[in-house]
């Protein structure tokens, strides 16, 4: 499905509803299997959390044992499922993916659990899916990995700690990547009552083998926030868009966005009802954006879009984990700003953008290769403020944010499918 987004203008005071937090359902819901007395509220509507969902459910006897689970492109899936199974004892499966999906690593995240006694074999290449996996009782505790690989691996072996006969000891060596999704997985397991320290780059996690009764409500996810601050950057001054749910003490990452925004003139304000209003109070005065993202990669292509929309420079750094994203989202960047005439340069971990003169034009009706990643999709959406574009494969926004473009539609955006 293309779709062609026609130049918008927002209404000034819009209203939206976002579900959960992916980062946070996803986890929540392999806690919830580990101990079925964990519910859960305001659960992301993603298809990466149905993927979850599913894979899950499919625990009877009659239909697990030895069963093929395909994932599809659900990145988080396959590293939290992998350590999951891998605890499961008596059962066998075999967990794959899309074609992407096979050319993802997984091998790091393979031997961590392989040091810790899991049985993993790999399908078909090496260090990458599909595998199998024969689920057993672990009783080592103690296991190594890089500090700087993705945080979903070391979130995949502590989710599953509590269950290891004899909880976990993870040490992590060099400069952490992400440390803001380690600290969540931590944060959710102490939510429900299990124990925890992290102190020198070594994670402990003490077993824990059933829970109280237990009811959590999930956060609304930063990163489909992300858009809304976006389009307030590109918007009129008095611009507003009020978002739900969110805490002022957020355990995700990328609730940094009420601090890098204000570089764009965007102020957030936390309201009573566990709303945010994000608001468009002046002009962005600064002529380069500089930003570490080590800790929150996934709205790099959110300030990238925005900077090229208002014309100014960035330097993104700390984005070496997006090469192994659903597409090698540098790249993708690059050759998507460039179409709509942008200066752009990447290396293997950051990004520049040159500004633009004052007499530049955007080009118009360019066609915006998504490469099967909804990121892309949805972080050059709102260059319809400014624009006429095509965002091709639209469809592929389902993988966090379903209702992505009926959202944009109920504020003032011009959608129509080609």
């Amino acid at each position: 499905m293309n779709l062609l987004l026609n130049p918008s203008l927002v209404n000034q005071n819009a209203i939206i509803k976002i579900t959960g937090s992916k980062s946070e359902t996803n986890r929540l819901l392999l806690l919830q299997a580990l101990f079925p007395n964990l519910e859960l509220k305001n659960t992301s509507n993603s298809d990466d959390s149905d993927v979850m969902t599913k894979a899950l459910h499919n625990l009877q006897p009659t239909t697990y044992n030895s069963q093929l689970i395909d994932i599809h492109h659900a990145g988080t899936a396959m590293r939290f499922l992998t350590a999951f199974f891998a605890i499961q004892e008596g059962k066998e499966v075999t967990l794959t993916g899309s074609s992407r999906m096979k050319e993802r690593p997984i091998k790091i995240l393979v031997e961590a659990l392989q040091q810790l006694g899991a049985d993993i074999a790999y399908v078909e290449n090496e260090g990458f899916p599909p595998i199998k996996i024969k689920g057993k009782k672990i009783t080592q505790r103690k296991v190594t990995l890089p500090a700087n690989v993705s945080s979903q691996y070391i979130s995949a072996l502590l989710l599953i700690a509590p269950k290891l006969e004899n909880g976990l000891q993870l040490t992590l060596e060099g400069e952490i990547t992400s440390l803001p999704y380690i600290q969540m997985t931590l944060a959710l397991l102490n939510e429900i009552g299990v124990e925890t320290s992290f102190l020198n780059n070594v994670a402990l996690v003490k077993p824990k083998f059933s829970i109280v009764n237990c009811q959590l409500a999930i956060e609304s996810d930063w990163s489909s926030a992300s858009y809304y601050y976006s389009i307030v950057a590109l918007s009129e001054i008095g611009t507003q868009i009020t978002l739900s749910s969110y805490k002022a003490n957020s355990l995700q990452g990328d609730s940094v966005l009420s601090e890098i925004y204000k570089g764009f003139g965007v102020e957030t304000t936390f309201n009573q009802n566990n709303s945010i209003t994000i608001t468009k109070t002046n002009h962005c005065t600064l002529s380069t954006i500089n930003c570490q993202l080590n800790n929150s990669p996934d709205i790099a292509q959110t300030i990238a879009v925005t900077c090229f929309g208002l014309g100014i420079a960035c330097h993104l750094t700390g984005l070496h984990t997006l090469k192994i994203k659903e597409t090698d989202r540098l790249e993708a960047l690059k050759n998507e700003l460039s179409k709509l005439g942008a200066a752009i340069s990447v290396t293997n971990d950051s990004l520049t953008l040159k500004s633009s003169s004052p007499d530049f034009v955007i080009a118009r009706d360019k066609a915006i290769t998504t490469y099967q990643d909804h990121r892309m999709a949805m972080a050059f959406a709102p260059l319809a403020l400014k624009t006429s574009l095509i965002i091709e494969e639209a469809e592929v926004v389902s993988k966090s944010y379903p209702t992505f473009w009926d959202d944009l539609k109920s504020i003032g955006f011009q959608i129509n499918q080609l």
